[in-house]
């Protein structure tokens, strides 16, 4: 396992902003990972860095990273089934479904995320969610210090929302995905259908964490944003996508307060003027 002191977590984000944390650790395996929480139990958790909002320029707080390490996938052929460690990116589940011909996964192709960042979020598109293709999560029960393992129906999985984002005192260290054998072209030219349209109505150009905000009951968020005029709005060296309404892009070396006042801004005038609540999907640390 792989230590790092002041370590500069730019490219462990995906807004690359500019922070870095006390000490940063890139367990390998299971037994790292219990060997770090024994010790203590305050760690900051990062995945594929996509779907947080990195707050501060400097944490007095130690990180354990699962990214680039942590990432072996095992497929068992005999009931379709790919098993993922936490680290792995939902990209490369999906990748080797369409080389093995198992369709299911299609939805993860063009999806940012490691696997466990995936669970936690009940990631998914228009096309699928995580639960739909979930079947158990292998985990780190904190309270006990036990691995324990949970089928996906006691998972609590909703809209962008599980038991995991409820409970921060277990820890994602691999999931399951049962999957259908199918014709591997044909997955593979739904996957990149998909990627597709994702990329026409994205902004790829500059870095982002996605969608910034649920979507509210009743509303669409871009067309809101669009409304009040609040594409293009800037604070910093952040933007209001003039792509997409609904996301926030990093266009000159934005900090995270540049992001989350654009997040304050607009959520204030979104209730001025349709009293809707947004809620930020992304995490803030």
């Amino acid at each position: 396992m792989k230590a790092y002191r002041d370590f500069s977590l730019t490219n462990y984000n995906a807004y690359k902003v500019n922070a870095i944390c006390k000490t940063a650790f890139f367990p390998e395996s299971e037994a790292d990972v219990v060997k770090l929480y024994d010790t203590k139990k305050d760690f900051v958790l990062l995945g594929s860095g996509h779907n947080v909002i990195l707050s501060k320029e400097y944490y007095d707080k130690d990180f354990i990273i699962f990214n680039g390490n942590f990432n072996a996938l095992k497929l068992d052929s005999s009931s379709n089934t790919i098993e993922a460690q936490a680290g792995a990116t939902i990209y490369e589940v999906s990748m080797l479904a369409q080389q093995n011909s198992l369709s299911g996964a299609e939805f993860f192709y063009d999806i940012p995320s490691s696997v466990g960042g995936a669970v936690v979020m009940n990631a998914g598109t228009k096309e699928g969610e995580t639960k739909t293709i979930l079947s158990k999560v292998r985990y780190l029960d904190l309270s006990e210090m036990k691995i324990k393992e949970a089928n996906s129906e006691n998972l609590e999985l909703s809209y962008r929302t599980s038991l995991f984002q409820k409970r921060n005192d277990k820890i994602i260290l691999s999931a399951w995905f049962q999957l259908e054998f199918g014709d591997a072209s044909i997955i593979k030219d739904v996957m990149e259908a998909s990627k597709t349209r994702r990329w026409a109505k994205q902004p790829r150009e500059y870095p982002n964490c996605g969608s910034v905000y649920k979507r509210p009951p009743g509303h669409f968020v871009g067309p809101m944003l669009d409304q009040l005029g609040l594409k293009g709005y800037r604070v910093g060296g952040a933007e209001v996508s003039r792509k997409h309404s609904g996301f926030i892009v990093n266009i000159d070396n934005a900090t995270g307060e540049d992001i989350l006042e654009i997040i304050r801004h607009t959520k204030a005038k979104v209730k001025e003027y349709f009293n809707v609540d947004l809620v930020v999907e992304q995490r803030i640390i």
